[in-house]
């Protein structure tokens, strides 16, 4: 289409070149990769950049990640659609089994249940997307996350398991 729709909206996005995080996360364990992207020495993945969330908090075991819904996350019916949520999430749950792993250790979500508790629009305001393990073993772990407004209300809940593996 060459001619600029009435009300049409625009967003750009850049990201950094994801070569050197991904070479970073084969040296490092978990937690210190997930350090280094929250404090800024390494550059997020272009998901969250596409998608509009940050890591802001890290912990063994725990993960957090925050958003601020916008309409260029919508649906068609006017709610910021539910893959948007779900990749939150899941986001949360995975990198929550990363910071148990030692250096050279990879993971991937292997299993994803999302349970969609009410709907989240511009209005619902910034969220907060905490994941917690379950348990870490040595070829899978298991864990959870929570997406919550800032005053705690629940808007979505998932579990997920990871495949855990040496790349080779």
């Amino acid at each position: 289409m060459s001619e600029e729709r009435a009300g049409a909206r625009h967003r750009a996005v850049r990201w950094d070149d994801p070569a050197p995080s991904a070479e970073a996360a084969g040296r490092l364990t978990g937690l210190a990769f997930l350090e280094a992207i929250r404090d800024g020495r390494l550059p997020a993945a272009p998901v969250s950049l596409l998608v509009g969330f940050t890591l802001t908090e890290v912990e063994p075991g725990r993960a957090v990640f925050e958003c601020e819904p916008s309409e260029s996350q919508y649906n068609p019916i006017g709610g910021v659609h539910g893959g948007v949520i779900s990749t939150l999430l899941d986001s949360a749950l995975s990198c929550a089994v990363h910071t148990t792993l030692p250096a050279g250790t990879a993971y991937t979500t292997a299993e994803l249940k999302v349970n969609f508790v009410r709907p989240v629009v511009v209005g619902t305001g910034r969220l907060r997307a905490e994941g917690r393990v379950i348990h870490a073993g040595s070829r899978l772990a298991t864990a959870d996350a929570r997406l919550t407004d800032l005053a705690g209300k629940l808007y979505a809940h998932a579990v997920g398991t990871c495949l855990i593996f040496t790349p080779r």
